[in-house]
């Protein structure tokens, strides 16, 4: 993978970001976590390789650019997620998931089970809750995935939120469903291959669809 940093420099920029959001002289210094530094970097090629745009991959190679911040707050996520997967709790977790909301306006807990292929078009305003999530999820700006009532939905492969979607409760939601802008799925299960959106009249349509939104940001065909 082509990146913009060495990984020694990861480190260091990294330990630098959150000793200076979170000055309380816990000191972070991620030379300890290098291990778990290397393994979010392989998480982040192997999810950066299936997504369509050139600055994600180009020419056979992914790329991860720090200053790319869609793709930083990414990063963030999986090398929260792979500390917290290797080492459990502790409270760097906490700086982690801080540092993200405060630089990206991105909501996502570092035990939250994301899918290992996904994207992100811009994360300002999104929460993702814990769901059950799947390869190939598209989620735009101002979205939310939560719980209603301690029940959270069900993803399959291919979903896709556009602008300020959202998918609240308990529900099961079928491959490649598409979820227009400022649309609410509340509580209702959703069949495979549908488009739900909000039409000129406020009222919520569902429609048959043959290609998913998702599939736009992905060189994989969600639907052979």
């Amino acid at each position: 993978m082509k990146l913009s940093l060495t990984v020694s420099e990861y480190c260091e920029y990294l330990s630098a970001q959150l000793n200076h959001f979170f000055p309380d002289r816990r000191t972070v210094q991620l030379n300890d976590y290098r291990d778990a530094i290397d393994s979010a970097l392989q998480r982040v090629e192997f999810c950066f390789k299936h997504i369509a745009l050139k600055h994600y991959y180009q020419d056979g190679e992914a790329n991860f650019n720090h200053l790319y911040s869609d793709q930083y707050a990414m990063f963030l996520w999986f090398v929260a997620n792979t500390i917290w997967d290797k080492y459990g709790y502790s409270p760097l977790l906490d700086k982690f998931f801080g540092l993200n909301k405060a630089l990206h306006s991105f909501e996502c807990m570092y035990n939250t089970a994301l899918p290992n292929i996904f994207f992100l078009g811009h994360t300002v305003g999104t929460v993702l809750g814990k769901a059950t999530y799947n390869d190939f999820l598209v989620v735009s700006q101002g979205c939310t995935i939560g719980s209603h009532k301690g029940k959270y939905p069900i993803l399959g492969k291919g979903i896709g939120l556009a602008v300020n979607a959202s998918i609240l409760g308990e529900c099961r939601i079928g491959d490649n469903v598409s979820v227009g802008s400022n649309t609410t799925v509340f509580k209702k299960d959703i069949a495979r291959n549908t488009t739900v959106y909000t039409n000129e009249t406020g009222v919520i349509t569902f429609r048959p669809a043959e290609q998913p939104y998702a599939q736009n940001f992905f060189n994989v065909n969600l639907n052979p």
